[in-house]
C-alpha cells in the first residue's frame, strides 16, 4: 500500500471512529485512553500495540497530527531524518534531511495507518479526575474512564500572549507566530517580529527573503547553535554529549561553537550566561539552531532592537527609548501550556508553570505524560524513548 493511500485510509477509519465514544463508562476492551494524536499520542498507541495493549487515543481536531498543520509554510524540523522517526517506522529515505512540515504531516498521517491506530477524533477533554482504581475523563461528548491514561497534548497547543503598557492604542495588527503563514500578507509593510527563539528567527526570515522590512526585538541574552556542525547534524553531538552534565558538555562546545556562530554582540545581541544544553534543561529555552538568520542580520536585511517597553499608535517605544513605526507586530513568544487546568485536582505533578514534573513514567498510579517536557537531544526521538519506555512499564497491572 501506497503512502497516499494509507493517509487515505487513516483518514477515512478515522472519521467513523467519533461514534465509537461511549454516552457515559468505560470504553470497552481497552487498557488504556491517550489524549492527543500528535507525535507523541501515536508513538505511545504503537508501542503499546506492540506489547499487547489496546488503547484509545482522543483527539480534539479532526485529524493527527493537528498542531503541525497550523504551523507556517516553510518550517522544517531542526532536527535530522534519522533522528526524528517514531518507535517501529523510520522516517522515509525519500525525505530531506530536514524534513518540511507538510512531510512530518505526511508521515504521522502514513504511521497511524501503519499500526491500524485509529483516533476518536472531534472530542476535547476537559478535566481529568481520579475515582477510585479509575481515571475518569471529561469530554464534551460525555465522560469515559480507564484505569490507565497518557496525557500527550504536546507543548505548541498553548499560544503564549504577552501584553505591553499601550498595547490598547497600537492601531497595527498584531499577532501570534501560531497564525503566522507566509510573507505574502505582509509585502510591502514594516514588520516587529518579537522573540528570538527558533520561531521568531525563521519567520523573520522568511520575511527579509520576501523584501519585507523586518525588525527583530531581542529582549534576552540568546545562544545560537549552527544547525550543522562539523558536517554532522547539531543533534548528533547533543545525542553523543548526552551522558555528560549539561556545564561540562557546554565549556566543552562553547570554543567550536563560537567560530562556527561568530560573535553575535556585535549583531546586536547578547550571548546567554548559560550554555545551549543549561538553557535547555533549567530553564526549557531552545537556542536558536540558525538556519539562514544570522546572514541576513549581518547583511541589514533583517534589523535587531532592543527589547519593548511601551506601544504607541503607530509602533513601539524600546527600552532604549527609541521608537519606530511598524504596520504588524508577530509575537514569537513560544507556547505555556498549562496542564493544571486538565488536571486540578492531584496535587504533586506539576511545577509552578503546570509543566508535569515526571514524564516517561508514571507520576502516579495509572497517569503517564509523554513529550510535554523540552529534550536537549530532540523532541521526536525523545518521545520514542518516552513511549516505548511507558509501554514497558507494566501497565497490565492497571487493568
Amino acid at each position: 500500500m501506497g503512502e497516499a493511500e494509507a493517509r487515505r485510509r487513516c483518514r477515512q477509519r478515522g472519521v467513523g471512529e467519533v461514534d465509537k465514544f461511549p454516552a457515559e463508562g468505560r470504553l470497552p476492551d481497552i487498557d488504556a485512553i491517550i489524549v492527543g494524536a500528535g507525535p507523541a499520542g501515536l508513538a505511545c498507541a504503537a508501542t503499546m500495540q506492540a506489547v499487547g495493549l489496546k488503547a484509545t487515543v482522543l483527539e480534539k481536531a479532526d485529524g493527527v497530527g493537528a498542531v503541525w498543520r497550523r504551523h507556517y509554510d516553510r518550517l522544517h524540523l531542526h532536527t535530522d531524518r534519522n533522528h526524528s522517526g517514531l518507535p517501529g517506522m523510520p522516517m522515509p529515505n525519500a525525505f530531506p534531511t530536514y524534513p518540511s512540515r507538510e512531510h512530518l504531516v505526511q508521515y504521522l498521517e502514513t504511521y497511524a495507518a501503519r499500526f491500524d491506530i485509529r483516533p476518536v477524533f472531534n472530542t476535547t477533554v476537559s478535566r481529568i479526575r481520579r475515582d477510585g482504581a479509575q481515571w475518569c475523563l471529561d469530554a464534551d461528548r460525555g465522560t469515559t474512564s480507564a484505569s490507565v491514561v497518557v496525557v500527550a497534548t504536546g507543548i505548541a497547543d498553548a499560544p503564549y500572549r504577552p501584553s505591553w503598557p499601550g498595547s490598547e492604542l497600537y492601531r497595527g495588527a498584531v499577532v501570534h507566530s501560531s497564525d503566522y503563514r507566509n510573507p505574502a500578507p505582509y509585502a510591502g509593510k514594516r514588520v516587529l517580529v518579537v522573540g528570538f527563539g527558533n520561531s521568531g528567527g525563521e519567520i523573520a526570515l522568511d520575511l527579509a527573503n520576501a523584501a519585507v522590512n523586518v525588525a527583530l526585538a531581542v529582549r534576552s541574552p540568546v545562544q545560537i547553535l549552527p544547525r550543522e556542525l562539523l558536517g554532522l547534524p547539531i543533534l548528533t553531538w547533543a545525542i553523543f554529549y548526552r551522558r555528560l552534565p549539561a556545564r561540562m558538555v557546554d565549556l566543552i562546545n562553547a570554543p567550536i561553537l563560537r567560530l562556527a556562530v561568530g560573535r553575535i554582540e556585535s549583531l546586536g545581541s547578547r550571548r546567554a550566561a548559560k550554555g545551549p544544553r543549561q538553557m535547555v534543561e533549567e530553564d526549557g529555552r531552545v537556542p536558536l539552531i540558525d538556519i539562514g538568520t544570522l546572514a541576513r542580520i549581518r547583511d541589514g536585511s533583517i534589523r535587531v532592537r532592543g527589547g519593548i517597553d511601551r506601544f504607541a499608535t503607530d509602533g513601539v517605544i524600546f527600552d532604549d527609548g527609541s521608537s519606530e513605526a511598524f504596520d504588524a507586530i508577530i509575537l514569537a513568544t513560544g507556547f505555556r501550556p498549562d496542564l493544571r487546568q486538565l488536571i486540578p485536582d492531584v496535587e504533586g505533578i506539576f511545577d509552578r508553570h503546570g509543566m508535569p514534573l515526571v514524564t516517561g513514567e508514571a507520576i502516579v498510579p495509572g497517569l503517564y505524560f509523554c513529550g510535554q517536557i523540552t529534550s536537549p537531544t530532540g523532541q521526536l526521538r525523545e518521545i520514542g524513548i518516552e513511549a516505548q519506555r511507558i509501554a514497558r512499564s507494566g501497565m497490565p497491572r492497571h487493568r
